[in-house]
């Protein structure tokens, strides 16, 4: 569904990615793993289009999506939950979810938003509440439903655990599970390393701009140097 081949993308002078490859399959959890600074997010901007990769190619369903506009990217399936949630604060939540269902036609938007509160029934509950006033952990759902009521073929999130409550993370990260088995595919960037991995299906080690690990995630949830770097050391 999506592949990475050879991209090299930064900012200004710096480069941040260098020959980054890697792919995704429909239905198929993918985690990157790595240290803060290590390009992370810098790969999934890249892949959303916006910020160009300055060598190298992305193609999504057989489509070479280098250089194309990042609406044109959201038009063709990707969403990005970026990091930090991002929701808009003064609008209610079902605004939000309508907000991020605008490519859908419009006699499919309220199907699509049926689907987002059968999976989170608490934003159901809370639809007509400011999107500012619902605690982190809705936020994070939040962002997630958004991006959802559009129906994405490739779901890419950004540190979805990040500030939230372990019992919050279990519930997120069970969220995703279910969206495995509806054949979402999922690009997955998160801190938590461990869950990550034992979540995925498959995983990659990013290191100062590049891949230096990739394979089963369950592999490499038992690779030292990977325990060592990201798991505690203690398996």
């Amino acid at each position: 569904m999506l592949r990475v081949d050879s991209v090299c993308a930064g900012y200004g002078d710096i480069q941040v990615l260098t020959d980054v490859s890697l792919h995704v399959e429909r239905g198929e959890i993918v985690a990157i793993v790595g240290a803060n600074g290590a390009g992370k997010s810098t790969l999934l901007r890249t892949i959303m289009g916006t910020l160009p990769a300055r060598r190298g190619r992305v193609s999504f369903l057989d489509a070479i999506v280098s250089g194309e506009a990042a609406h044109r990217i959201a038009a063709a399936g990707v969403r990005l939950v970026p990091e930090g949630r991002r929701v808009f604060a003064n609008l209610t939540v079902e605004d939000n979810l309508r907000a991020g269902a605008y490519l859908r036609r419009r006699t499919t938007v309220d199907q699509s938003l049926d689907r987002v509160f059968a999976l989170f029934p608490v934003l159901a509950e809370r639809r007509r509440q400011l999107a500012s006033t619902l605690s982190g952990g809705q936020q994070q759902m939040l962002a997630l439903g958004r991006a959802l009521a559009a129906e994405p073929k490739l779901l890419m999130l950004d540190e979805p655990s990040l500030g939230l409550a372990p019992k919050l993370v279990e519930e997120i990260f069970h969220k995703l599970t279910e969206l495995r088995s509806a054949e979402i595919a999922i690009l997955l960037v998160e801190q938590n390393a461990r869950k990550a991995l034992t979540l995925a299906d498959r995983a990659y080690v990013l290191e100062n701009g590049g891949v230096v690990l990739e394979g089963p995630a369950r592999d490499l949830r038992n690779n030292e140097s990977v325990v060592n770097a990201y798991l505690g050391g203690n398996g």
